[in-house]
């Protein structure tokens, strides 16, 4: 497995990483023994980057337990990402409501870290920027839990320019999360700014929520708990032209004697040295999958191809209106 630098305070990882999601929700009903499974074969094939978060346990801390307790054998060898900035103390309310006061954030950082059995979060994100509360302070908060020795490196999720460059001049930014894929391009508009900052960037849905893999659905024929069921993607219209799109990769993958998720990820990691995609998934063989990526090497005349089939993204917004991130 390849390994690649992630920012410019020391924080390296392998060139594909694990995202935890999936295993306790978004996607249907979960399947811990699975999951465990499948982070453990992701560390079997070389994956060094693990990623969870407050909000996928809806405050019970579940995901981050099922994480830790996937890894405990070789916590020293890998990296341990989770996230903060969600209040999730009345789920009545949905979990839009963001919170990422201090007071909030050392609370989730204590939480995360025996949620996670570990003394040292390797990487803490904001997983929401919270327009209430400035960027300052939220990054001199996370400072504090550096100098303290509860967290090792600090991440933005889903932040825009302004608010990125406000909170790397108090706590330099090792990375900063967003979607990122063949069907998801906006991200884009950051990358000169993330390299002027020395900043690294980690992909998350590199695999279009699955809509890459060629074994997409429509709208409705998924759980009921299923995301993809709102998904602008998935809805009529939008959801034939992606599938159009995916055999059209289908061919060029088959013809490379890969998988459409190996091509997607290859791609992804053509776009830059710093860039770490996390691929999520409860089934070991996907994993293999994925990992495979890492040794694909794409051409030039393949990588026109990809463009000339997808030049810019997939059809449909990435998030129904009230639920798209707002970049400031």
């Amino acid at each position: 497995m390849q390994h690649r630098t992630l920012g410019t305070q020391g924080l390296a990882a392998s060139a594909i990483g694990y995202g935890s999601m999936g295993l306790t929700m978004a996607y249907g009903p979960g399947d811990e023994e699975a999951g465990i499974a499948a982070i453990r074969r992701a560390h079997d094939l070389g994956v060094t980057f693990f990623d969870t978060a407050e909000l996928y346990g809806f405050g019970t801390g579940s995901n981050e337990i099922l994480v830790g307790k996937a890894v405990k054998d070789f916590r020293d060898e890998v990296v341990l990402a989770t996230k903060f900035g969600f209040d999730l103390s009345d789920l009545s309310q949905g979990f839009g409501a963001l919170n990422s006061r201090p007071d909030n954030i050392r609370k989730v950082a204590d939480n995360s870290l025996r949620y996670l059995g570990v003394d040292q979060i390797d990487v803490f994100y904001q997983h929401r920027v919270d327009p209430d509360v400035p960027i300052e302070d939220v990054a001199g908060t996370v400072k504090e839990l550096i100098d303290a020795g509860k967290v090792k490196y600090f991440g933005l999720s889903e932040a825009g320019p302004e608010t990125i460059r406000n909170a790397h001049a108090v706590q330099p930014v090792s990375v900063l999360q967003t979607e990122y894929s063949l069907f998801e391009r906006e991200v884009e508009q950051l990358f000169p700014l993330l390299k002027e900052l020395g900043i690294g960037f980690v992909p998350y849905s590199p695999l279009g929520r699955g809509i890459i893999t060629g074994n997409a659905k429509p709208a409705g024929q998924y759980d009921a708990t299923d995301m993809r069921n709102t998904d602008p993607r998935w809805q009529p219209g939008n959801f034939e032209k992606n599938v159009e799109a995916v055999d059209r990769l289908g061919k060029l993958a088959t013809a490379k004697g890969i998988t459409i998720s190996q091509l997607a990820l290859a791609w992804l990691l053509a776009q830059g040295d710093q860039i770490v995609p996390i691929p999520g998934t409860r089934s070991a063989t996907r994993m293999e999958e994925n990992a495979g990526a890492a040794d694909v090497a794409l051409t030039e005349a393949d990588l026109a191809a990809i463009h000339e089939i997808l030049p810019n993204g997939g059809f449909g917004a990435r998030y129904a209106e009230e639920h798209a991130p707002n970049w400031v």
